[in-house]
């Protein structure tokens, strides 16, 4: 996109926010990386160089505009319709691997070296892993010095900095001035050290009824909580409550955590399950050309895939789903987590638990929770093979491994692979075909029409799903 010249200048000029996170402007008279729909006077093409990502801009000397703030603009949706090495390398780096493992355990979950890793991402992006990373921890920064009172040093190293220097001349260089300087002077959000407001922005339409209905109806006990407006959840220690402001153009997000060094991953796994790094605009021109989808493409526009806060966890849910209903699953579920869920210390409301650990489940005698002797079997081998670390359920994971080697597992069959494809690894074209309500939805169908959905099917098996629950209702 961002090598384009001609295409992106005339979204800048446009002010167009449906680029917004798919590249970034650099003025070089100013000195300074816009979004495309940033409100400043248009710069003159001869002072424009267009990067593909905020680390790249700021490699090459620039700062982030304190205007239109394009460190905090969505993400671009280009990088998970992509399987190769450079995408899962991104996808790695977002989801915080480099800030727990460093750079050589990003390049060992890849199986390929530091320098490979390195020669990849400067000839597709512009920039290594390592000014990727230190972008992503300079974003994570700012967060916290907006959002909490936490003294600056805490912020520096719960951010993944080394040192408070190394922490200073990073903030001078992403955003053009001290980290003290970017500290609101109003009262931050939250209630103490530890709680925190944060808005994260998403492209629009955004289809929020949809989202929350599919979250409601799977919703389990203890886990999670659902109405018609938010959606509040454990994940590990923390509470996270999602509040979608669709007309605002951001999700509302309400975090209580008890170590402030989760706060990048937390906010990372909220991003995906509520999918907010979506391109809508190219997902419903392309399925609204199918006149199958195109009344409920009208109705719904910007359809969202609801993601996953961890890929053990929604695998377990479709092994629990298979050929019963979402009640009796959620059921199941309910069981294993009152079973083998770690209790939160203090409750929050109707949450008590954190959803088991593979380790957990593993050991657990699972012929309380009431499951089939056949489907106990299924569980217990999904949970050793990703306690053993041999099954990678995570956006970073190989697609086509991770589907490889999920089929090889006793009771799991392509519903269930293609489900968890959609939902854990991020794949946008995931499509569980072998469904019994795509299955009739698609029943004059031909192959040629659901090819013509690439590489959105995802989001076409959504509008399909929701219009068998509009019609029952």
């Amino acid at each position: 996109m961002h090598e384009d010249f001609d295409r992106c200048y005339r979204a800048v000029r446009g002010r167009d926010n449906r680029f917004d996170g798919r590249f970034v402007t650099a003025v070089r008279t100013t000195g300074i990386y816009c979004r495309p729909s940033c409100p400043a006077q248009t710069p003159k093409r001869e002072n424009v160089r267009f990067y593909p990502r905020p680390a790249a801009a700021a490699a090459a000397g620039f700062r982030a505009c304190k205007r239109c703030r394009p460190d905090a603009a969505p993400g671009s949706r280009e990088w998970d319709v992509r399987a190769d090495l450079a995408a899962r390398a991104l996808r790695g780096i977002e989801s915080g691997l480099v800030d727990d493992d460093g750079i050589p355990g990003l390049a060992r979950r890849l199986a390929v070296s530091e320098r490979h890793l390195h020669r990849v991402l400067v000839t597709e992006i512009g920039v290594g892993p390592l000014a990727l990373a230190r972008t992503r921890r300079a974003q994570t920064a700012r967060m916290l010095i907006e959002h909490t009172d936490l003294p600056l040093s805490t912020v520096a190293f719960s951010a993944g900095f080394s040192s408070v220097r190394q922490f200073n001349d990073v903030m001078r260089a992403e955003f053009g001035c001290a980290p003290n300087a970017l500290r609101r002077t109003t009262k931050p959000h939250g209630e103490a050290i530890g709680t925190l407001t944060v808005r994260l922005q998403h492209r629009t339409p955004y289809s929020v009824a949809p989202l929350l209905g599919w979250l409601a109806g799977r919703a389990v006990e203890g886990v999670e909580e659902v109405d018609e407006v938010s959606y509040r959840r454990v994940i590990g220690s923390s509470v996270v409550e999602l509040r979608p402001q669709p007309e605002a153009g951001h999700v509302v997000v309400r975090l209580d955590v008890d170590d402030v060094t989760a706060v990048a991953g937390v906010v990372a796994r909220c991003r995906r399950l509520f999918d907010l790094d979506a391109d809508p605009a190219a997902v419903d021109e392309t399925l609204a050309a199918d006149p199958l989808l195109a009344l409920s493409v009208e109705r719904y526009p910007g359809m969202r895939v609801p993601g996953a806060v961890d890929g053990f966890e929604l695998a377990v849910r479709a092994v629990l789903g298979q050929q019963v209903s979402v009640r009796a699953a959620r059921t199941f579920a309910g069981r294993l987590v009152q079973q083998c869920g770690v209790a939160l210390a203090t409750p929050r409301g109707g949450l008590t638990h954190a959803f088991p650990t593979a380790a957990a489940v593993a050991d657990a005698d699972l012929a309380e929770v009431g499951l089939t002797g056949s489907r106990q079997r299924t569980l217990r081998a999904l949970a050793v093979e990703v306690a053993a670390g041999r099954l990678l359920l995570d956006p970073l994971a190989d697609r086509e491994e991770t589907r490889a080697r999920l089929l090889a597992l006793p009771g799991v069959g392509p519903w269930t692979v293609e489900y968890v494809a959609m939902r854990a690894l991020g794949d946008p074209d995931a499509f569980p075909d072998t469904d019994l309500v795509l299955r009739r939805a698609l029943a004059c169908s031909t192959t040629a029409q659901t090819d013509a959905w690439r590489p959105w099917r995802a989001y076409a098996a959504m509008h399909l799903w929701h219009r068998t629950t509009e019609e029952i209702a």
